[in-house]
């Protein structure tokens, strides 16, 4: 096999779909073990929101130590970190859960960067659609099944499986990760991009077509994270619902509709109302679906789970490319690092926002909040001069 698909590069998805394991395992584990020692929500949604605030807050200066010393060089010192950062969840309380979580975020944020710039760099201009498309399912293939795994551990009380299998990914993580090559992704000596980054934050105000992308994306993403974090907890107050199934249900449907409705994304540079708008309106319904379950049942749960993974699969792609055609070429990369900056920022907020929601009135009422967002961002994706 050649291109995006031979062996170097699959070791590299293999690599992406073991860091992000841990992750799908931890965004159960941590609600219910937070809970379990007392946590509130607006506790746990600090600890859950401290990961992708760090990763944004990270990213800048990601990339510009990437383009200094090279993908690899980068990637196997944060594998070193994150391995320790996985230990941490083993021995350590809240406060260590929070510190761990951090960490993870700065790791995050080298990793993800580093393997999609080296992808990007080491692929021809043909193969690197697909070679990004394969990172990025691989790191949503975790979620399928790492879910039900944390739920099967914590009812049976394993806290030393747990262990065992944050210890395993950790070394697998890392025997794949030094192993890995990216043949022609080299560094660049430069400091051009550390001016770009710092000229271009304002354009996040004075570009219109950014503006419009990353509220978007940002008001997306704080639905997004608030189903991350505390659906693991609500789905206790919901008749036969569990959150290992929905959260594998979300998954699927975003690995699934990624492939089926891959040709269905707008790639023309064009801004097209409609299709924005019906994205948002599915994730409106998902997020009210999942209110509603709490007094209708699974049904609904499971419901607001497959729009949840339509509207998920969907929308940051299709503002992704979008971007690519009418943001200025010069600085198109550091302002689309900022764009993927406001996703994290996004999901951070949905969970460091809505747990206080939650605390003062119930889980269902705040996921009817995240619905009204969704219904403002409805209006707001309308453009009266696109086709």
């Amino acid at each position: 096999m050649k291109g995006a698909l031979s062996w170097p590069f699959l070791r590299l998805y293999v690599l992406t779909l073991l860091y992000f394991s841990a992750n799908a395992i931890l965004n159960v584990m941590i609600p219910l073990k937070g809970e379990s020692l007392g946590a509130n929500n607006t506790a746990i949604g600090i600890i859950m929101g401290a990961y992708l605030f760090t990763t944004m807050f990270f990213r800048p200066w990601a990339g510009r130590l990437i383009q200094k010393y090279g993908p690899i060089k980068v990637l196997r010192t944060i594998l070193l970190v994150n391995a320790f950062a996985l230990m941490l969840y083993s021995f350590s309380g809240l406060e260590g859960y929070f510190a761990a979580r951090v960490l993870q975020g700065v790791c995050t944020a080298f990793f993800s960067m580093a393997l999609q710039l080296g992808i990007i760099d080491a692929l021809p201009d043909k193969d690197r659609s697909q070679g990004i498309s394969m990172y990025s399912l691989c790191s949503y293939l975790p979620g399928i099944i790492g879910p039900l795994l944390a739920l099967g551990m914590w009812q049976q009380g394993s806290a030393d499986v747990f262990t065992l299998v944050m210890i395993a990914i950790a070394v697998g993580t890392g025997v794949v990760g030094f192993s890995a090559k990216i043949d022609g992704a080299a560094s660049i000596p430069s400091n051009q991009e550390t001016v770009s980054v710092a000229k271009s934050f304002g354009e996040m105000f004075k570009n219109p077509h950014l503006f419009r992308c990353s509220i978007l994306m940002v008001t997306a993403s704080v639905v997004f994270g608030a189903v991350t974090t505390f659906v693991p907890l609500y789905a206790e107050q919901v008749k036969h619902g569990n959150a290992g199934i929905y959260l594998m249900i979300q998954a699927g449907v975003i690995v699934l509709s990624r492939f089926i409705l891959r040709k269905k994304i707008p790639s023309d540079g064009k801004w097209h109302s409609l299709y924005i708008m019906g994205v948002m309106l599915a994730l409106t319904l998902a997020a009210q679906s999942i209110s509603y379950s709490a007094i209708a049942g699974a049904v609904f749960f499971y419901a607001g789970a497959t729009l949840m993974g339509v509207a998920q699969a969907l929308l940051y792609p299709t503002l992704t490319t979008y971007l690519t055609f009418v943001l200025p070429q010069a600085s198109r990369n550091v302002l689309l690092g900022l764009f993927i900056a406001t996703a994290d920022l996004g999901v951070s907020l949905g969970a460091i926002l809505m747990g206080p929601i939650a605390d003062v009135s119930s889980y269902s009422l705040m996921y009817t909040v995240c619905a009204i967002l969704g219904v403002s961002m409805i209006g707001f994706a309308y453009k009266r001069t696109d086709a």
